[in-house]
């Protein structure tokens, strides 16, 4: 790694406990970097780049990168946008915004009535008391729709709104559903659709900071398309090469070897870009493929 002056390196804030903290761990280990960890402190260097990271809770993130504090930051799509449209409110601005997709921690942001309420369009949610964590967001959904409804800000537990007739509906982030099917909710319109993403500070950055930003970023983008990644390799006759070209997803151009003392077989390694499911190998081997093996990629550049 080239010599990087003391004073010039990227501070991150991650999640400090939680799913998307050990995702957001994982990615960074993958892109090589590696730390000393301790879950008694919110600072951690990294030993092999010059990184360090800020521990924190994901609603403080947006506003830590906002004001300076970190360079990037892992957080959610739905944290970012709620301190985003807060502040745009307030008529300020955040000086932060998405570099990256990161793909991870997928869930939704949706309005849930009991399940015996009735529902056949957004206007019978005008006159409702609705609880959530995410006020901004909300009251921008109602502009937006011209509903008029009554927000109630709640800090946590919004599933036992209505049954303690505290509110009427719920706007909450959703995952699988299952614990409003347990609490006796059901969706009836998502706000928006959030994973993790990689903020980046929108104020003017020196070369060196621009610099380690983008060989950060390769790095991640490399790590993703790995891990979404699989090289392929398998035998087929010259006459199938076209009908198991199609079955491979995703591929990039094939490399084609010949085999040993076989004229009318081939050898194919090809880089698939999608999941290669059992589904695939069987489609694969109808079109003449034999001998099939799925590898994982530990790293990729592309």
């Amino acid at each position: 790694m080239p010599n990087t002056p003391q004073s010039t390196r990227l501070r991150i804030a991650i999640q400090k406990s939680g799913r998307m903290s050990e995702r957001s761990w994982q990615l960074l280990e993958q892109c090589g970097l590696r730390f000393t960890k301790s879950r008694d402190t919110l600072f951690c260097r990294c030993s092999n780049f010059p990184v360090d990271l800020l521990l924190v809770r994901d609603d403080d993130i947006p506003g830590l990168i906002g004001d300076g504090a970190c360079e990037l930051a892992v957080s959610s799509k739905n944290v970012f946008l709620e301190k985003k449209r807060t502040l745009e409110q307030a008529g300020k601005t955040l000086n932060a915004d998405i570099r990256l997709k990161l793909g991870f921690s997928a869930c939704r942001l949706a309005i849930a009535l009991p399940a015996t309420a009735p529902f056949s369009s957004l206007k019978d949610l005008n006159g409702l008391r609705i609880a959530t964590s995410y006020p901004a967001l909300l009251h921008n959904f109602a502009k937006t729709n011209d509903l008029r409804i009554n927000i109630v800000e709640m800090a946590g537990a919004l599933e036992v709104a209505p049954r303690l007739e505290i509110a009427d509906a719920i706007c909450d982030i959703v995952q699988t559903g299952n614990t409003l099917i347990a609490n006796g909710l059901r969706e009836v319109k998502t706000l928006l659709t959030s994973q993790a993403i990689l903020l980046q500070q929108t104020r003017p950055l020196d070369q060196a900071r621009s610099q380690l930003i983008e060989r950060l970023i390769a790095r991640i983008e490399g790590a993703r398309q790995a891990s979404e990644s699989r090289y392929v390799m398998l035998h087929c006759p010259v006459k199938a090469l076209p009908a198991v070209s199609r079955a491979l997803p995703g591929q990039e151009t094939p490399t084609i070897v010949p085999l040993h003392d076989q004229d009318d077989k081939v050898a194919v390694h090809a880089l698939c870009r999608e999941d290669i499911f059992w589904e695939t190998m069987e489609a694969l081997k109808q079109a003449g493929a034999s001998s099939i093996l799925v590898l994982p990629i530990e790293k990729m550049f592309a």
